[in-house]
C-alpha cells in the first residue's frame, strides 16, 4: 500500500490515542525518506550496549544524526518514562516523517506508536529495525534490517 510517496508495509489500523500511527515501512524505504525529506528524523530506540557494540545508521551523506533515545532502559529493560519528553525536548517536529528504528521493529513499533498518541502524525516504524530477524544459523544482519540492506552504518 502506499502511501503519499511512502510504500507501507502493514498500516497500522485504527487510531491510538486519538492519533494515527503511520505504518510500517522497509530500512530501504526510510534512507528514501531521510534523502528526500529535510526535516525527517531517524530516531534508534536501542539501548547504549547496542549503539556502543552493534553500530548505528550512519546518516552523514544527509547531513544528519540519528536521534539515540532509548525506548526501554538496560539491563531491566523497563519503559523510558521520559522518551516522550526527551524527543520533544530534541526538537522533533511533530509534522515531519518521524522514523523509529531498533534491532528488530518490535521497541521502535511501541515508540512510534506512543509518539503518534502524542500528537505527532507521521511516525514510521522501520519494520525489520538495523539488524533484522534471525537467520536459519541464528546470526541478526544477514537477512533483514538496515544493516542486510547494505545501508551506511558505523561502529564506535
Amino acid at each position: 500500500m502506499r502511501l503519499g510517496g511512502i510504500e507501507l508495509i502493514q498500516e497500522m489500523e485504527g487510531r491510538v490515542g486519538g492519533a494515527q500511527f503511520a505504518g510500517d515501512i522497509s530500512a530501504k524505504n526510510a534512507w528514501s525518506i531521510l534523502q528526500d525529506e529535510p526535516d525527517a528524523a531517524l530516531i534508534d530506540v536501542r539501548t547504549d550496549a547496542e549503539w556502543s557494540f552493534v553500530g548505528v545508521p550512519d546518516l552523514s551523506e544527509y547531513r544528519k544524526q540519528p536521534l539515540l533515545v532509548s525506548w526501554q532502559r538496560f539491563p531491566g529493560m523497563a519503559v523510558n518514562t521520559e522518551f516522550v519528553e526527551t524527543l520533544r525536548g530534541a526538537g522533533l517536529l511533530p509534522d515531519a516523517a518521524n522514523l523509529f528504528i531498533c534491532r528488530s521493529g518490535a521497541r521502535s513499533r511501541s515508540a512510534a506508536i506512543a509518539m503518534a498518541a502524542a500528537g505527532y502524525s507521521r511516525c514510521y516504524n522501520v519494520v525489520e529495525g538495523f539488524e533484522g530477524d534471525k537467520d536459519d544459523r541464528q546470526h541478526r544482519s544477514t537477512t533483514g534490517g538496515w544493516k542486510a540492506a547494505g545501508l551506511p552504518w558505523i561502529q564506535s
